[in-house]
């Protein structure tokens, strides 16, 4: 299985759906797995069987039926089948999955495996604690992604998730008002170099790192090895 990173410029987020075969028609899907959120739409998973890849998708709230259908599936028989841990941006957390193995379609096109997900969220700082389960489905069968391997790309998945959080949050890239030409472009990019310089350097909480920067720029010149 391959995975990768794509992107596509799209002028609102809005129109992230209708990008979404665009962005994958040039590519060639053989072995690759596509994941993501916003396009949990069957038209899609079907556009990426079609041209011989596979899918692991995040079922969100507002696929009410297909979440109901998979919160019915017996969880509680099903044993612990991975767990792995991670901290950043002053928060531990703590992943815990099962796999279920269900009937090719039975909820959705192509899909084999169940996945429940129940992250567990510490913050550092204050001690509070923050649960959450979440499903994810996928087109990969038992013999090609077992639970460890799952739970690696659903892993890789929300890594890059997180980026477009601190982007948003922390560099207040939605609320940004530059948004004639290729600007908007050259700003992500920028904002991506910031945030994989300050995790070279070391960080793991963006927002404190964007603060200790701000206030101390020759630090910053420093890390770039730039003279004033």
């Amino acid at each position: 299985m391959r995975s990768a990173w794509l992107a596509r410029y799209v002028a609102d987020p809005s129109n992230e759906i209708p990008a979404f075969a665009p962005l994958l028609d040039p590519i060639d899907l053989r072995g690759v797995v596509v994941a993501d959120a916003m396009h949990t739409q069957r038209a899609y998973a079907e556009h990426v069987i079609a041209a011989g890849g596979h899918y692991l998708l995040v079922v969100k709230g507002a696929q009410k039926k297909l979440r109901k259908q998979l919160r019915r599936l017996p969880w509680r028989q099903n044993p612990l089948q991975a767990r792995t841990t991670g901290a950043r941006h002053g928060r531990r957390e703590v992943r815990r999955l099962k796999v279920c193995t269900v009937r090719s379609g039975l909820f959705f096109p192509h899909v084999v495996q169940v996945m429940e997900i129940k992250r567990r969220r510490t913050h550092r700082k204050t001690g509070k604690v923050e649960t959450k389960t979440v499903y994810a489905i996928t087109s990969l069968p038992p013999e090609q992604a077992g639970p460890a391997q799952l739970a690696e790309l659903d892993q890789n998945h929300w890594s890059v998730e997180a980026l477009h959080h601190v982007r948003d949050v922390t560099f207040g890239e939605d609320a940004s008002r530059v948004r004639t030409g290729t600007a908007p472009r050259a700003m992500a990019t920028l904002r991506n170099l910031a945030i994989g310089l300050m995790r070279q350097a070391g960080w793991t909480n963006s927002a404190a790192a964007a603060d200790h920067y701000r206030s101390r720029p020759y630090h910053a010149t420093a890390t770039l090895r730039l003279t004033a």
